[in-house]
């Protein structure tokens, strides 16, 4: 019998009214994605393709001009606890420790205040900040600050990890770490995970599956499986075979990139 996915994105279409001109903006056009569980999917595609709108789409934030996400065969309406996302600005309450941080989405779900505790401090341990529990968020570095941001995403148990760009805002030697430890928290979680990312390298890294998207309107223009075993040590990235799905995905972004460009060129004309 063949497993059901994890993650369903079936014929994804999107557009937006817009106002000034009265005409309709397509942002998807018939995306189709399949996530299996415990999968890791990373997104990449030229700006503007619509990466983030989609993440916003399975979360349930924004509906779907038509199609439908199914999640376990369920059809998403609204966002909901099996679902979370991580965004690429922490947010945290600043006015909350790392541990009322973690704890705050347990308690919004009505978890018993014991409960809510033990299971921040669980999380917090897992994204390896025992000993900063009573820190408060301007204490943190930006590394911290996102494993905080992951440890409240985690906590409330979701089936699907949505992740939109969380290490943008790292400097590069903090990024790489964060990727490494996402890795080993992921291991350890075994949750599903759709993360977005404009990085090339940083999707290959990470994941077990990159999904390249098309310019604007975005669609699936190819899946690329990422054939490097695991656990993958950070020099991963400086191998041929790398470097080789690396050169293979560029190459179908730089398609959209240089048709983009061309076609701006005329409009300015």
């Amino acid at each position: 019998m063949t497993a059901r996915p994890k993650l369903e994105a079936q014929d994804i279409r999107l557009s937006y009214l817009q106002p000034r001109t009265g005409t309709a903006l397509a942002a998807l056009d018939g995306v189709n994605l399949q996530i299996m569980e415990g999968e890791f999917v990373a997104i990449v595609g030229p700006s503007g393709c619509g990466k983030t709108t989609f993440l916003s789409v399975v979360d349930g934030l924004i509906a779907a001009t038509a199609g439908r996400v199914l999640v376990d065969g369920e059809a998403v309406t609204r966002p909901g606890p099996d679902r979370a996302v991580v965004f690429q600005d922490a947010s945290l309450l600043p006015w909350r420790t790392v541990l009322g941080n973690v704890r705050y989405g347990l308690e919004c779900l009505g978890v018993a205040a014991r409960e809510a505790g033990a299971r921040a401090e669980k999380l917090v341990a897992l994204v390896g900040l025992s000993g900063f529990e009573h820190h408060y968020p301007h204490e943190l570095s930006g590394g911290m600050q996102q494993r905080v941001n992951l440890a409240r995403a985690l906590v409330v148990d979701p089936k699907i990890l949505l992740m939109d760009e969380p290490f943008a805002a790292l400097d590069a030697q903090t990024r790489e770490l964060m990727q490494e430890e996402l890795l080993r928290i992921w291991a350890a979680a075994k949750k599903t995970v759709l993360f977005i990312t404009h990085q090339i390298d940083e999707a290959l890294y990470l994941a077990d599956r990159v999904v390249v998207f098309s310019g604007r309107p975005g669609k699936v223009k190819d899946s690329i499986a990422v054939d490097i075993e695991r656990p993958r040590p950070i020099g991963v990235k400086r191998q041929a075979r790398f470097h080789a799905l690396e050169d293979r995905i560029w190459e179908l972004i730089e398609e959209d990139v240089k048709t983009k460009a061309r076609e701006d060129r005329h409009a300015r004309a």
